[in-house]
């Protein structure tokens, strides 16, 4: 239920906080009092364009408000949107001076087109020129739905089918993917055999450059080493001779003199060393063995290599290497994406097997309530002056199920007598419809709790009996819902639970709108005056409290 309206710098409202009851609310005032602006700005709620030429103050934002206090059978409109379920909610809607607009629901940003899903579900407007709803579908199988009385399964149902529709879309992007993979799975196939193949080592690519230059350097290398060798050991000034015929010198001198024999331990330790460094030469130089098949191997594998790179555009095999692990891991990752992809499908089979015996379930319930629907609703309409009208709920089963299960339902409606029933929107007239409207919300709210019902000027086209009658139909709504109705009839005002009189006020050559709550006393007035005009006589008064029930005040 609408709990609080607050409307701020809108048309001729400056400032209006406004606390509705839970029952039957009336609003009643002059003709062109503003009662109409009321119902605008709750329109600004409920996701419609606004202008900024429609503002009180052209120097400050347009700010409406509505306060909502929630039952849980609301909670799949937020879940379907994405946003925090809360037992009391707040939608706002601010328009700023420049006309740029925002959306709040529970100060969560939304846009206008969720705010208008949501706030539709929250208030419904009725006016005698609203075919709407009436006209749309998804209300035409809500009533029927609301007759079964199988809320609690519908609601069920729901939960799972956007489960299931969520797991669908998470499928789908996963084939999508795995689609793409595969029109490249053949090419990093080819790719990663050719990498492995090739059994690339860290710093081959060095070693192997290495080998090729000493190969291809090997005579002037041999020639050196030998060089070296002969200058050490066999030519006749060679180092290793000379230097032995020092240490036999020194060695005759060297008793004489601590240095002598410490300069002579010195050429000896270096004796030895050259030795050594002599033998390596000749084993050096004796390893040095060109080889044309080992350069031609090597040669061959170089070419491999850099061919490699080239075409993976990196220049080292470590690059190479790292290029084969990630293209083996993408190829195990399509292999077990495939798994993901095979269990989900299992998941959605169980899931969808299961949606279908509930939507079944729902179909079979919404065939049986059918005829009693169509007998309540017709019983409505003889109360409210209509006693020759007619509905019919045709049910048709679809072979796949959405949101709501299996079924659509098209309401048919006939006014009189002998004529054939016909799409409501195309055949009732807006009198007609405002009660036909009446009937159907009347029924459905003994079922279930429905939203604030909004019914602008039902009463117009009717009145006496028929003004009374609809009165009764209105003031029985309100023991299962909370209603507001903009009224010119005193026999629909009488039956408010609250009454608010919307007034102007012109104050410094400025008019504004205000809206009051009525005491007692000042019901008795308002009923007489729309009973008699201005100035109503003792007659007026007592009818008033007739109507009102104080018949001992």
């Amino acid at each position: 239920m609408l709990q609080k309206l607050s409307i701020r710098n809108y048309a001729l409202i400056d400032s209006v906080e406004l606390e509705l009851e839970k029952g039957l609310n009336i609003v009643t005032g002059e003709t062109g009092a503003g009662k109409s602006i009321m119902l605008g700005a709750l329109s600004l709620i409920l996701g419609q364009r606004a202008e900024t030429k429609y503002f009180f103050n052209q120097a400050k934002k347009c700010v409406i408000e509505g306060t909502f206090k929630l039952n849980e059978n609301s909670q799949h409109l937020f879940l379907e949107h994405d946003l925090d379920y809360q037992e009391e909610s707040i939608l706002r809607r601010e328009i700023s001076i420049d006309g740029k607009s925002r959306a709040f629901i529970n100060d969560t940003p939304v846009t206008l087109s969720v705010m208008k899903q949501v706030g539709e579900k929250l208030i419904d407007i009725h006016s005698q020129h609203a075919t709407q709803e009436v006209s749309d579908p998804a209300f035409q199988l809500s009533i029927v739905d609301t007759l079964a009385n199988h809320m609690p399964l519908l609601s069920e149902y729901r939960q799972k089918f956007h489960t299931y529709r969520k797991l669908s879309k998470q499928l789908s992007t996963m084939q999508a993917a795995a689609d793409e993979a595969r029109t490249k799975q053949d090419y990093e196939q080819f790719l990663f055999n050719e990498l492995e193949a090739a059994n690339l080592q860290a710093d081959e690519q060095e070693l192997l450059e290495t080998e090729l230059e000493a190969l291809n350097n090997s005579e002037s290398i041999k020639r050196s080493l030998v060089n070296s060798y002969a200058l050490l050991s066999e030519q006749e000034v060679a180092v290793l001779p000379m230097l032995k015929e020092v240490v036999s010198q020194l060695n005759s001198v060297e008793k004489y003199n601590p240095a002598y024999e410490s300069l002579n331990e010195r050429l000896r330790s270096a004796l030895i060393d050259l030795k050594d460094v002599s033998e390596e030469l000749m084993a050096l130089e004796e390893s040095v063995i060109f080889s044309v098949s080992r350069v031609d191997e090597i040669n061959s594998r170089l070419d491999m290599i850099y061919a490699l790179e080239q075409k993976h555009r990196v220049k080292t095999v470590e690059e190479l290497i790292e290029i084969r692990e990630t293209l083996s891991d993408s190829l195990g990752r399509l292999l077990s994406g495939d798994e993901e992809i095979e269990k989900l499908q299992k998941t959605l089979e169980a899931q969808r097997a299961e949606l279908e015996k509930k939507a079944d379930k729902l179909s079979q319930n919404r065939m049986k309530s059918i005829k009693s629907s169509e007998k309540q609703i017709d019983e409505i309409l003889m109360q409210v002056g209509m006693p020759n009208a007619k509905i019919h709920l045709e049910q048709t089963v679809l072979s796949d199920f959405g949101k709501d299960g299996k079924d659509q339902i098209a309401l048919l409606f006939s006014a009189n007598a002998g004529q054939a029933p016909a799409p409501v929107g195309k055949i009732a007239s807006g009198g007609e419809l405002s009660r036909l409207m009446l009937a159907i919300k009347s029924i459905m709210a003994k079922h279930t709790a429905l939203p604030t019902l909004i019914f602008d000027e039902i009463d117009t086209g009717i009145s006496g009996e028929t003004a009374l009658r609809v009165g009764d139909v209105i003031g029985h709504l309100e023991k299962n819902m909370q209603v507001l109705c903009i009224t010119h009839l005193p026999q629909i005002a009488s039956k408010g639970q609250a009454h608010y009189f919307v007034y102007k006020h012109e104050a410094k050559d400025k008019t504004t709108t205000g809206i009051r709550r009525l005491s007692a006393p000042e019901r008795i007035d308002a009923i007489a005056e729309m009973l008699s005009g201005k100035n109503p006589g003792s007659s007026a008064l007592e009818n008033a409290k007739d109507l009102l029930g104080y018949k001992n005040e």
